[in-house]
């Protein structure tokens, strides 16, 4: 959102600036899933897939589209009263944005197994060993209290990984500087229809659907 309004440059503050950026502002759109809805059976089913993300995360988009607007209205009008009330809707519907466009790339039909190479030997490193981290993430999924986030994340300053719960849709990077690189999604849209009130059978299942080649490659990317 603010990072659209500052193609406009340092000017982008003023009035007139702001009103173009408003008019030339893009839409986020909700990105395609790289599998089918029933790509991920019998671990997550079909129905949840298509709910998930056809209604759910299409509705963060959505309202952050709406979100972005409506600031940027009030950003070329000088409201700051108008602004610091959108905050809240930004960070959640941003965030809620952020986190699945991640998450579909963390999961796949040919997943599961163990990492390898580099980001092995990093998790061996941080955690003792692989199977310590799995203890670790589903840990943190089982004790969020509501609805939040899981998440393996880099520490760029300290060239380590860290695992953390992140409450709501608060996305990793933005809330604590960590850059994500697997998360685990524990609102209850995400596996109430199969796997009910018993979240710990979901978060014994996704571990076979985990893409470590994706992970693999956020991992390094960010390292570089």
């Amino acid at each position: 959102m603010l990072c659209r309004l500052t193609l406009c440059g340092r000017a982008s503050l003023r009035l007139a600036p702001a009103l173009g950026c408003l008019a030339s502002r893009q839409k986020h759109t909700l990105p395609d899933l790289p599998y089918d809805y029933g790509a991920l059976q019998p671990h997550i089913n079909a129905e949840i897939m298509q709910l998930h993300h056809s209604k759910h995360h299409a509705t963060y988009v959505n309202n952050l589209n709406i979100a972005e607007e409506k600031y940027a209205e009030a950003l070329a009008k000088g409201d700051v009263t108008a602004q610091i009330s959108l905050q809240p809707a930004l960070r959640f519907n941003g965030g809620g944005h952020i986190n699945h466009t991640i998450f579909w790339t963390n999961l796949s039909p040919s997943g599961g197994g163990e990492p390898r190479g580099e980001l092995l030997e990093a998790i061996q490193r941080d955690f003792g060993s692989f199977e310590k981290l799995k203890e670790k993430m589903t840990a943190l999924s089982v004790g969020v209290q509501g609805s939040g986030w899981a998440w393996l994340g880099y520490n760029k300053d300290s060239n380590r990984l860290q695992a953390l719960a992140c409450a709501n849709q608060d996305p990793l990077q933005g809330t604590t500087g960590l850059i994500p690189l697997l998360g685990i999604d524990v609102w209850e849209h995400a596996y109430y229809l199969q796997y009910k009130n018993v979240r710990p059978d979901y978060l014994k299942a996704i571990w076979n659907v985990i893409n470590w080649v994706n992970v693999k490659e956020r991992f390094e990317s960010c390292k570089k």
